[in-house]
């Protein structure tokens, strides 16, 4: 098993940069979100209030363009990670190098366009697609794994 999660091995040295892609787009958003935050005056907590904020100004609970980059940032975190733990498990099953490669690619591209969907944005069933695109190539190596396990053999 070394030798599949290890770097001589094509399958994951592929999930290892497509998933480094992803994380990296997924930790940009926090700071992003940030700011946002401070270029529109939106502090939704006290401390910052004080800390950051002109003398007398008043917490401001939300802001639509912050709000959006909280939301993308929030659907990276619940769709990369699932992607980077079922895909460690997927590399362990020695899956077919083509087709792993392949859905790889399919879903870093999702999460990219996914977001310019998101931040634009972009007129639905763009995002939604994006979406159902990116969910469908992280199942499929769920099942795959599922599939593998000795339950089913």
């Amino acid at each position: 098993m070394s030798d599949l999660l290890g770097f001589s091995n094509e399958t994951f040295t592929n999930f290892a940069f497509y998933s480094g892609l992803v994380l990296s787009k997924t930790l940009i958003m926090g700071p992003l979100t940030s700011m946002f935050r401070g270029r529109n005056k939106v502090f939704v907590n006290p401390e910052d209030v004080k800390r950051f904020a002109a003398p007398g100004t008043a917490l401001t609970a939300s802001d639509p363009t912050v709000e959006r980059i909280r939301r993308c940032h929030q659907n990276d975190l619940e769709n990369v990670v699932p992607f980077t733990l079922i895909g460690l498990l997927y590399v362990s099953a020695d899956p077919d190098p083509d087709r792993a490669i392949n859905i790889f690619r399919i879903f870093a591209a999702s999460r990219f366009l996914h977001t310019a969907s998101y931040l634009l944005p972009l007129p639905q069933p763009s995002r939604a697609t994006c979406f159902i695109v990116g969910w469908g190539a992280t199942a499929a190596m769920a099942f795959f794994v599922i599939a593998r396990t000795t339950f089913f053999k």
